[in-house]
């Protein structure tokens, strides 16, 4: 199950603060193993979010019976995306503007060895002066107010009470993974910089706990934690109540009953939350996990880093199929910003 206990926020606080440590007398191998997982879980983190990104794009914005018709032997390729106005804008192996804004964080970490706020916000500019290749209407909203760099969260609930206070896109959450990983031992800061980076852009309070909920689960997959849904779910239920209400019908139900091509509630934050979800609790692989959330169609780009990333996580770097990471573009440029991460963790 995904969630649904009503056990207060001490309880599962609790599963962390008493999980066993590593002692000084524990064999050195032992401590070489836990490392090797952990980068490899990261890299796998890291790669998952943009070839979840890459291979979406393939389906993005289509119904099921579109993908059929357009990919009736199956789609699991770069090389089979559909060359239609929409996709022609990217060459085939391309991250989209969900993985581009997913480096503005991830570059302005590895600068600053730190969360630093006003300087991730000033990264979200520059890269939206650049005129990206797609970029989401909230996010565009919010970048276009005047002194945007100055105020960026005060710019990002403008937009929101414009909008009556009930927009709740996905932006926040399709390029928050790598929150997880920064501070990943200490969840509480973990959770405060998820929530303050997602308002950066996304105000509304389902955006950033969808934010807070991904990046609890990556920290705790990098402490190698046990029962991590149980943690989740206790944890949830403290959150904002519609997460709840949203995902309670589906954590028992096959990828289907999400209804990712819905055109009404494609892009909302819970939405994609439950696409992620899905995957990492049902997948027995990254592989069989991406391609069942790509090939359901809807915002299937942002579903796939979602779910890219937390798979990613789960199965490791090593678990990710070969032809996915070496055609994929740019894919040294990943490489090093992997290994740049991994030095100053």
């Amino acid at each position: 199950m995904w969630f649904g206990s009503s056990v207060i926020y001490d309880t599962w606080l609790a599963i962390r603060t008493n999980s066993r440590t590593i002692q000084n007398d524990e064999a050195p191998t032992v401590l070489s193993k836990k490392n090797k997982k952990m980068k490899d879980k990261i890299k796998g983190l890291i790669f998952g979010q943009a070839i979840g990104d890459a291979l979406g794009l393939g389906t993005e914005f289509m119904q099921k019976t579109d993908i059929a018709k357009h990919y009736p032997d199956g789609y699991y390729s770069y090389d089979q995306i559909l060359q239609d106005r929409h996709r022609s804008r990217w060459e085939k192996g391309d991250w989209t503007d969900d993985t581009e804004q997913f480096l503005c964080i991830f570059d302005s970490i590895l600068t600053h060895e730190k969360v630093d706020l006003s300087d991730i916000a000033q990264r979200f500019y520059d890269w939206f002066e650049g005129t990206p290749t797609g970029i989401g209407s909230t996010t565009y909203a919010v970048l276009s107010l005047p002194q945007y760099t100055l105020y960026p969260t005060k710019a990002a609930e403008i937009v929101w009470t414009m909008r009556k206070k009930n927009a709740a896109p996905n932006g926040g959450l399709m390029r928050n993974s790598i929150v997880g990983v920064w501070n990943y031992k200490e969840i509480n800061r973990v959770l405060e910089n998820a929530e303050e980076i997602c308002a950066l852009t996304h105000y509304d309070q389902r955006c950033k706990d969808s934010c807070k909920v991904m990046s609890a689960i990556i920290s705790l997959e990098l402490q190698g934690q046990a029962e991590i849904m149980r943690w989740i779910e206790e944890y949830m239920a403290t959150l904002d109540e519609r997460l709840l209400a949203y995902l309670e019908p589906y954590k028992n139900a096959p990828i289907e009953a999400l209804a990712l091509s819905d055109e009404k509630t494609m892009g909302y934050t819970l939405k994609a939350l439950a696409a992620g979800l899905w995957a990492y609790e049902n997948a027995d692989s990254f592989s069989q996990g991406l391609l069942k959330v790509i090939n359901e169609g809807g915002d299937a780009d942002s579903n796939g880093c979602i779910a890219g990333a937390l798979l990613g996580v789960k199965f490791g770097f090593k678990s990710i199929p070969k032809y996915w990471v070496n055609n994929l573009n740019k894919k040294e440029e990943l490489e090093e910003r992997v290994k740049r991460l991994l030095n100053l963790l």
